[in-house]
């Protein structure tokens, strides 16, 4: 009985101590784990009971959705949803189907303590017992905010590029027939005695015109627009783009205008200058929907004065303010304003990109764009564009009153596939004075060049369908080498040729004094006569003006 109480003895202790060292490494084993699960910061991981109260909780759940341990344990995790996902019974039915699949998974709204949404992947596990029985839930939550942000931005990115393709496309055909209607009106025009119909027929060249504007702005929208600098009239051009304001903005908002009547030419692309105009007009009417006032100006900044210069290039500047009384930024909405795609408009409400195209235009333009603005007092945006380096020629109509003077009278090459549109243009340079040969293609005039390359000027459309304008012009070239080259395009593609960036474009649809202009400015500019010597020039000029005598 001793040797068996004994070894009993000696049992029991054993037993004890590896229940002992069991429960030691248990402890453990729940520190690591807890350790691991608390040192978890970018997933909340924690319990329910079964009937969905919360039992524990770790640092990454309060990281981002805001409540501490004590503030939480006990509470409903139904807290959590959206009000709209607890009135339609969501987290209910997340429990009862992670209670019979075993697992919910989800992405949705959720809301942090102090009210703010985030986006988040959920996983809900049903956790039983050895005997099979629901003990609770074990909860995992991941902010997927940011994610789904890049996501969107890709797909508007993408949808963008589709739009982008599409609108490029219309364009190019739209303003073919543009630029067919706008030059026969003008060819008109000077035969109508009667002034009324004269009056309709100069109407629908500016509607025309505006077709024109509107299909660069839809392509400016949609891709990214390299501009065409040249001196505009800023002034002129804010007066025009103020005139559709009023329908624009709606009657609760009052507009002043102050421009500086001594303001310098800018250098930009006046139609971008316009929409650019309109885009923080439009913005500034979202700032204030109980209405208030709106204020255009203009003004200039010398080289010297760099304490009224943002960071930008030291030079002379013109500035376009555009004031509101609104509601105002924050500090953290200021700083994205120009990001693509930012917006704190409601879904369906605006693109989040009309600020990034205005500060992707005045910086295209050798500028900037910067943001004065608080909270409650309103928004200030300044437009900074460089000083043009030369005077402006004069307006349109002056323009239009040396339409006759489009260069000395030379012999011209024009290849254009839309058949309406060469001969337009051919009869508008046959008005100039000038000899014209009209082609369809690319290689119907390399073909004529290789027989006859007695010509002073090459006019071509960009986009052709057998053989592009660029590349056709380049092959040009080597069989007239010098060969001055005027394209012409409905696209607003970029554009990297050298002759491009140096202004011999023209766009389509064009007034007649804009192709006069143009041609004077290559013409005179040329430097040679591309291999014909005087007198045969004396006597193309001679039988030029006879011919424009005869069609007149």
């Amino acid at each position: 009985m001793r040797r068996a109480n004994e070894t009993l003895e000696q049992r029991v202790e054993a037993r004890t101590r590896q229940l002992t060292e069991a429960l030691a490494q248990l402890r453990e084993s729940e520190r690591r784990f807890r350790l691991l699960v608390e040192g978890v910061t970018d997933y909340a991981i924690f319990m329910l009971d079964p009937g969905g109260i919360i039992t524990n909780w770790n640092s990454g759940a309060e990281r981002f959705k805001g409540y501490r341990v004590g503030e939480i344990i006990g509470q409903h995790f139904s807290r959590f949803y959206a009000p709209e996902d607890q009135e339609n019974g969501l987290p209910h039915r997340a429990l009862t189907i992670a209670a019979r699949d075993g697992r919910f998974e989800a992405e949705g709204w959720r809301i942090r303590k102090d009210g703010s949404r985030f986006w988040a992947n959920v996983v809900i596990d049903a956790i039983h017992d050895d005997a099979g029985i629901l003990i609770g839930f074990a909860k995992v939550t991941r902010d997927m905010t940011e994610r789904r942000a890049v996501e969107e931005q890709l797909r508007q990115a993408q949808k963008m590029e589709a739009i982008g393709q599409l609108t490029n496309g219309v364009a190019h055909d739209f303003n073919n027939l543009l630029a067919t209607i706008i030059p026969n009106l003008e060819l008109a025009l000077p035969h109508i005695k009667e002034e009324r119909v004269s009056r309709y027929l100069e109407n629908a060249v500016h509607a025309a015109e505006r077709g024109g504007k509107l299909s660069n702005q839809l392509l400016a929208f949609s891709r990214r627009h390299d501009l065409l600098t040249e001196p505009v009239d800023v002034n002129r051009r804010i007066s025009h783009a103020c005139e559709m304001l009023p329908r624009t903005i709606g009657p609760t908002i009052t507009i002043e205008m102050a421009l500086d009547g001594d303001l310098w030419p800018a250098m930009t692309e006046a139609s971008q200058l316009e929409l650019a105009t309109l885009n923080l007009a439009i913005n500034a009417r979202d700032a204030m929907p109980a209405g208030g006032k709106l204020t255009i100006s203009t003004t200039k900044v010398a080289r010297g004065n760099r304490s009224r210069l943002p960071p930008i290039d030291p030079g002379d500047y013109v500035v376009i303010s555009v004031a509101d009384t609104g509601t105002g930024m924050s500090e953290e909405v200021r700083n994205r304003a120009f990001e693509p795609f930012f917006t704190t408009k409601e879904p369906g409400k605006g693109t989040g990109l009309g600020l990034s195209m205005v500060y992707g235009f005045a910086r295209q333009s050798g500028g900037t764009v910067t943001i004065d603005s608080e909270i409650g007092r309103g928004t200030t945006f300044r437009i900074y564009l460089p000083r043009a380096q030369h005077r402006l020629e004069g307006t349109e109509e002056a323009a239009d009153q040396r339409r006759w003077n489009a260069g000395p009278p030379s012999r011209i090459l024009m290849v254009d596939d839309d058949s309406a549109v060469r001969a337009v243009t051919g009869t508008l340079l046959r008005t100039f004075g000038h000899e014209v040969i009209e082609l369809a293609s690319g290689e119907a005039a390399l073909d004529l060049l290789d027989q006859d390359r007695r010509f002073d000027l090459l006019i071509t459309d960009l986009a052709m369908p057998t053989m592009h304008g660029r590349e056709f012009a380049t092959k040009a070239r080597r069989l007239i080498p010098g060969l001055p080259t005027l394209f012409v395009t409905g696209y607003t593609e970029a554009r990297r040729d050298r002759e491009i960036t140096q202004g011999h474009v023209l766009r389509k649809p064009f007034r007649r004094a804009e192709l006069a202009e143009k041609l004077r400015h290559i013409l005179q500019h040329a430097g040679r006569c591309n291999g014909h010597d005087a007198s045969d020039r004396r006597r193309r000029q001679s039988d030029a003006r006879r011919r424009t005598a005869r069609e007149e």
